[in-house]
């Protein structure tokens, strides 16, 4: 497994819409295993294939309330309801957040790496952060979604008191895509 380059904002794969995924093979278990690394290592909790500059229908996520890493190949919403508002931000766009609107609970239909179909639920962060890499699948960043525009993250005090201004450190809530 290896660490992928995550694109910044500006690179025009990011604004590519992605492909359906037909070939389940060793490759595709490669990609998602290399998503899985970059984004751990970047302090994400969603990474979308074109982020790393593959305009591949694939995401993968590391879920806050079940603590479930979950890879989604060729997702699509199939429900939403209800609505929130908060702040987002993302690895091709760090040290910046913005606030945004999404699906208080959503129902996506995904395929995992054997092209096995599986369906799932998600409310708040988990939600949010589905729609927000699914936007990516797209070629939508989520300046696009964000009213009132982007906002620089201020610098935070760690735990230990220490303060960190690299944008990897941000509160939850602004990580979506953890810089998805």
């Amino acid at each position: 497994m290896a660490l992928r380059k995550v694109l910044l904002e500006g690179d025009s794969s990011l604004r590519k819409k992605s492909r359906e995924v037909t070939d389940f093979d060793q490759r595709t278990q490669e990609l998602i295993d290399d998503m899985f690394d970059t984004m751990r290592a970047e302090d994400g909790i969603g990474l979308a294939a074109p982020q790393v500059g593959v305009l591949k229908r694939i995401f993968v996520m590391d879920a806050v309330e079940d603590n479930e890493a979950t890879a989604f190949i060729n997702p699509v919403l199939l429900d939403e309801k209800g609505e929130q508002t908060g702040a987002e931000g993302c690895l091709s766009l760090p040290g910046l957040y913005g606030i945004v609107s999404r699906p208080e609970e959503i129902r996506v239909r995904a395929q995992d790496i054997t092209g096995k179909e599986f369906e799932r639920t998600y409310s708040g962060l988990e939600a949010r952060c589905v729609c927000h890499e699914i936007d990516h699948l797209y070629g939508i960043l989520y300046r696009d979604r964000a009213t009132g525009g982007l906002h620089k993250l201020d610098a935070e005090e760690d735990e230990d008191g220490s303060r960190e201004d690299s944008g990897k450190k941000e509160p939850a809530a602004k990580r979506v895509d953890a810089n998805a």
